[in-house]
């Protein structure tokens, strides 16, 4: 049995990366073309999770209650993350979906991964792994989980509460889970609820046209 050495980034990429596939059967081979990754760092990362209680004995499938713990209460203190200087890349936190089209923030207060492979400028923040950004532009539900741990990284309390609720969705560990519309996170007068748009792109370079977004607002309970 190999050493613990404790959990790395990298296994909360994959981790977040097999909550996204589902049922979806797969390989080492998957994973490590999907990611990035070598399938020796697959095997090693597999095993700290397994070690860590976060994946079942056969290193199949994700305990979702247990990751969904440590996203919410341990992430931002084992991997934080604090916004950097102003760069060009791709969206993610508060700035990224799903949080993106429920809440409207500052256009002078966007988190982003920098990357070349996108066109938004914001806020740095570093990703979980330097391979998370690009492979989360080939798959919108892995960059809305690794948008949502970043949301936890960098500790903003505004959109916490939104954040869990969103988490939970995501891993379906909530429990008696009410409908999707009755779900989301009341929000303040000032902020706009917006519907989920088609076509969202993740890397900035474009968006519906305003006439596209139906808003309407909601009274903090």
């Amino acid at each position: 049995m190999r050493a613990f050495n404790g959990i790395k980034p990298q296994d909360i990429v994959i981790l977040l990366k097999l909550a996204a596939m589902g049922e979806i059967q797969w390989r080492h081979v998957d994973l490590a073309n999907a990611l990035g990754l070598s399938q020796t760092e697959i095997s090693f990362a597999l095993d700290r999770c397994k070690t860590a209680g976060f994946i079942d004995s056969a290193k199949k499938r994700v305990i979702k209650p247990a990751l969904l713990e440590f996203l919410v209460h341990g992430l931002k203190y084992v991997f934080p993350a604090k916004a950097g200087p102003l760069a060009t890349g791709i969206p993610t936190a508060h700035s990224a979906p799903p949080l993106s089209r429920m809440i409207v923030t500052s256009k002078e207060d966007p988190y982003i991964w920098p990357s070349l492979a996108g066109k938004v400028r914001g806020q740095s923040i570093e990703p979980l792994h330097e391979n998370a950004p690009l492979a989360a532009l080939t798959d919108n539900k892995l960059h809305e989980l690794l948008a949502l741990a970043d949301l936890m990284r960098t500790g903003r309390t505004r959109e916490y509460r939104l954040a869990v609720r969103e988490l939970e969705a995501a891993l379906d560990t909530a429990e008696n889970a009410a409908p999707p519309a009755q779900k989301r996170e009341e929000l303040p007068l000032e902020w706009a609820i917006q519907g989920n748009q088609p076509g969202d792109d993740r890397s900035g370079h474009g968006a519906a046209p305003s006439s596209a977004l139906p808003q309407k607002r909601r009274r903090l309970l």
